[in-house]
């Protein structure tokens, strides 16, 4: 069948309709497979977060993409930290609940070179940011920008991928 191999995958499967009934599962793993080696975006792995006011590193987050979206998730402290910490201050479900763990950053969507049009939660006060994130340095390097309103009233991180 080496003209089957050439069609698209919607003509594949009507081609099948004429032909051995392999041709649409051929077609349907060969899409799911292509989608799977997409790579990920830059921005998806484990960040180191450094501190803006005091440069000093203070914790480790997971960001992951889940469908079209990216989140971030605390993975863990630094040395000492306590693994337990609740989040006291922070606003609805999280309130109270262990940080370790905790998703911090959703509803990041893809917007040209950068991901925006979500949250981040500062779980040291408990408040919710606007947020947008972009891999720079050859995605060494994750600018975290959290903001109120527009973002000329925020304030940047920049994160150093860990791994």
């Amino acid at each position: 069948m080496p003209v089957l191999r050439a069609l698209p995958g919607a003509l594949l499967c009507w081609a099948a309709l004429l032909g051995p009934g392999a041709a649409c599962l051929a077609a349907d793993v060969a899409a799911e497979a292509a989608a799977a080696a997409k790579p990920a975006p830059a921005e998806v792995g484990l960040w180191q977060t450094i501190s803006d006011k005091t440069g000093k590193p203070e914790g480790y987050i997971r960001i992951t993409l889940v469908g079209d979206e990216l989140r971030g998730v605390i993975e863990r402290g630094m040395p000492g930290d306590d693994p337990n910490e609740l989040c006291t201050k922070c606003p609805g479900e999280r309130k109270n609940q262990r940080k370790i763990g905790m998703t911090i950053i959703t509803g990041l969507h893809r917007q040209d070179d950068r991901w925006g049009g979500g949250e981040i939660l500062d779980p040291d006060n408990g408040t919710l940011y606007r947020c947008r994130i972009r891999a720079v340095d050859s995605g060494r390097k994750l600018e975290v920008r959290g903001y109120v309103g527009i973002s000329l009233l925020g304030r940047t991180q920049t994160w150093r991928r860990a791994e």
